[in-house]
């Protein structure tokens, strides 16, 4: 059994991409590795299981939008007194403490970093920060991406870009869940009348981008927006949804439950992905999406976002920050049932194909099993 430390940031029940990237991670490598995941205590625990140790450790502070836990360096060497770890790997963008634990680590024990996005918004941070990343990177064993478009639109990991072992493993779900409408599809298509209906998923942040798309919607004549997850942009997004007139057209789902996101998905006709940063590196949303047969419509962040949603094949994607282009590509999905229909159906198999869990499983043990290999 391989016995790995990884940092998922948080564990709770607001999950994130990289929050989700961890348990089913941890999930699909049961049986082969022992994994503790060490994170900041934000919430109640996650509405999902939860695979190996799970380690809270309170914030002291928050830095730049990123929690400091200074427990977190003595939770990690405690678990590596009680039983010596093998693989320490990092997700990053990571907290500082994570950083510090991480790097606290004997050389005995393997360095593998999972980059899931490079720093976006904390540009002043990262100049104080950069000279600490770069030699995190150096040391690295292997840098893992989930596309090579994560490694090619990054400015970060360029002080490395020639010397380091870079893999690549696609995030993976348990897609089975999704691969059924569940009768709860049509009671939402009822809840809404039968209108089209556009979802979105995500915490109610800068970068998600979500207020572009409620100012798409008054040029999308009849459909309807429902918005899940929170976070602390979401009362402006009401009163946008306000100012515009069309807070009936605007529904605020709130947090939904595990069990029942497959039902969204069938319901709705379109997922939309409006993030507008390079901070969402993948879109987890979109996979779940296009395993359920849904067209994605999604923003040109010339990253893994739109490796994964390719334009014109599973859904279509736009400029950033202009509604005026969602609701062109709104429009277009609105009138063509055809189009929707082949472009879902085509990112179902795309789902299927590359982002499973067992997919994600076997990608990532090779990783381990090639580092724990070199002297």
């Amino acid at each position: 059994m391989i016995r790995v430390l990884t940092f998922g940031r948080y564990a709770d029940s607001n999950f994130g991409g990289i929050e989700r990237y961890v348990f089913e991670l941890a999930h699909a490598l049961r049986g082969e590795v022992e994994f503790v995941n060490i994170v900041a205590k934000r919430g109640p625990p996650p509405d999902v299981p939860m695979a190996g140790t799970t380690l809270y450790a309170r914030p002291l502070l928050e830095l730049g939008g990123t929690p400091v836990c200074p427990t977190m360096p003595l939770h990690a060497l405690r678990q590596h007194r009680r039983a010596p770890f093998d693989i320490g790997h990092l997700q990053f963008p990571a907290d500082p403490m994570a950083h510090l634990a991480f790097s606290l680590l004997p050389r005995t024990v393997k360095r593998v970093i999972g980059w899931h996005s490079d720093v976006i918004r904390q540009q002043g941070l990262l100049k104080l920060y950069r000279p600490f990343l770069n030699r995190l990177l150096r040391g690295a064993d292997a840098i893992v991406a989930a596309t090579p478009a994560h490694v090619s639109s990054s400015e970060q990991l360029d002080v490395v870009r020639q010397t380091a072992r870079f893999r690549y493993v696609p995030y993976g779900l348990d897609l089975s869940r999704f691969a059924d409408r569940p009768e709860m599809a049509g009671e939402i298509r009822r809840r809404f009348g039968g209108r089209f209906l556009v979802f979105a998923l995500g915490r109610h942040v800068y970068y998600k981008g979500f207020e572009y798309l409620i100012r798409a919607l008054p040029n999308v004549p009849g459909a309807v927006l429902a918005l899940g997850g929170e976070g602390p942009l979401t009362e402006n997004l009401r009163r946008v949804a306000a100012e515009l007139g069309i807070a009936e057209r605007v529904v605020f789902v709130g947090r939904i439950p595990d069990a029942e996101l497959p039902a969204w998905y069938h319901a709705c006709d379109v997922f939309c992905l409006p993030s507008v940063e390079r901070a969402e590196a993948f879109g987890i949303a979109q996979v779940e999406a296009m395993a359920c047969g849904k067209p994605v419509i999604c923003c040109r962040l010339d990253n893994g976002v739109n490796w994964v949603n390719r334009d014109g094949e599973t859904g279509l994607a736009v400029a950033p920050m202009d509604p005026a282009a969602l609701a062109g590509a709104l429009k277009r999905l609105q009138s063509d049932a055809v189009l929707r229909s082949r472009l879902g159906e085509r990112a179902r198999r795309r789902a299927f194909a590359e982002f499973t869990s067992e997919a994600v499983a076997r990608g990532t043990l090779a990783v381990y099993r090639e580092v724990l290999s070199r002297l």
